[in-house]
């Protein structure tokens, strides 16, 4: 299903396609169109499965159609800051040309930081990310705007309650209007998330998204690199690999058509297939790297879900997927049928925690190949999560207040 299909505000649609998401994972499938219907929700999803895009889209949407202004409209509470961070990030991807304003508010920055949020909570914004702590230390003084409040969305709510959170929780809930549309995500489903969804959501639609894992049979890789080495990286493979068939994906349209760009010039055989391309274009290409005819195809997600070929004996992603599900139909393209197949990841140095996520959602660590000596030096493998206590990564850069991030 394709983002296209969900009947979003189209504004919203041209900030989808910006940030190279085209198809719907699972829970976005189930969550999305509930979510427009004005259903509370209760939802069973781990990182990786989509779930961010699951309720920022359908909320920003609603917002454009309807928003209580000088207010906030909706509160996103979850556990930590960096994930705070993380959620601001794709939102400002996904509101860039609409003109839905946000901020994250978390805890162990600046006083700087303390007045923007002061301001943005007291004059109205229309999306908050915040820690439930930091929420409490603006709510204690009373300027926060929250009587138009339209929505609530707890992330990773198991995790906020095994923090010890629940009495913040329900404080900020308790300076909530009753009126509101609540939705609930969890990695699991204890007995104490079900106490607190009862206290919380009315008549929810409950969502069960239990992620697939990759055939064994598939080889997995990954190499750590530079950003500026993938090309250099990618032409030695290619030239010194005996596949027959090879897949590589990028993220967006642009980066598939400049690398197609780039390895023409270098005189491989290959083809491009995205989104730009008409079904009929589309069919052409698939048509003739079924055959054979061209053994190399760049392609963005587009062709990461519903195509049957067999024989792809190679997958590389020449940058790292978004979330865990799309890693998982990405190198679930290769190793079909009967026959053996391989993946291989670049990661650069900014993709380093999210491929480090999506380690952690299919329970092992990739194998980490060597980058050939002629590449020159690379960088280690030292994602956030892997440096307990010492901050790192592009999640600690600040996030600025922007009112109307669609007009800047």
């Amino acid at each position: 299903m394709n983002f296209t299909d969900f009947g979003l505000d189209e504004s919203l649609i041209e900030s989808i396609a910006a940030t190279g998401y085209e198809v719907a994972t699972p829970i976005q499938e189930k969550v999305i169109p509930e979510i427009l219907k004005g259903h509370d929700i209760i939802a069973s999803a781990q990182t990786g499965t989509g779930k961010t895009a699951a309720f920022l889209l359908p909320i920003i949407h609603r917002l454009l159609q309807h928003r209580n202004e000088g207010q906030v409209n909706a509160l996103v509470i979850v556990p930590t800051r960096e994930l705070a961070i993380q959620i601001a990030q794709n939102l400002e991807g996904f509101s860039y040309f609409t003109s839905v304003s946000s901020i994250a508010v978390y805890g162990g920055n600046d006083g700087m930081n303390f007045a923007t949020e002061k301001q943005a909570l007291s004059h109205g914004v229309d999306l908050v990310i915040c820690t439930p702590g930091r929420m409490i230390a603006h709510l204690n003084m009373n300027y926060a705007k929250l009587d138009g409040l339209q929505f609530l969305v707890l992330d990773e709510a198991d995790r906020m309650l095994d923090m010890g959170f629940h009495d913040d929780i329900m404080r900020i809930i308790s300076r909530l209007p009753a009126k509101r549309q609540n939705l609930l995500f969890s990695a699991t489903m204890p007995e104490k998330i079900r106490q607190l969804a009862k206290k919380i959501l009315h008549n929810p639609v409950e969502v069960n998204i239990a992620i697939s894992r990759p055939p064994d049979k598939i080889v997995q890789e990954a190499f750590v690199v530079f950003e500026t080495q993938k090309l250099s990286l990618l032409q030695y493979l290619l030239k010194h690999s005996k596949f027959k068939m090879v897949l590589i994906f990028c993220s967006r349209k642009q980066s598939v058509k400049q690398l197609t760009r780039e390895l023409r010039r270098a005189r491989f055989p290959i083809a491009e297939i995205h989104s730009d391309l008409d079904q009929a274009n589309r069919e052409d290409v698939l048509m003739r790297f079924k055959s054979g005819r061209i053994p190399i195809l760049v392609a963005t997600d587009i062709l990461s879900r519903g195509i049957d070929i067999d024989n792809i004996d190679l997958v590389i992603n020449y940058d790292v997927p978004h979330d865990g599900e799309d890693y998982i139909h990405r190198i679930g393209r290769t190793a079909r049928a009967e026959s053996d197949g391989m993946a291989i990841t670049f990661i650069s140095e900014k993709e380093q925690n999210r491929f480090a996520t999506i380690e952690a959602l299919l329970q092992k660590e990739v194998t980490k190949a060597a980058v050939p000596q002629e590449l020159g030096p690379v960088p280690e493998y030292r994602p956030r999560q892997k440096r307990a206590g010492k901050p790192g990564g592009h999640h600690n850069k600040k996030r600025r207040y922007h009112p109307h991030p669609g007009k800047r």
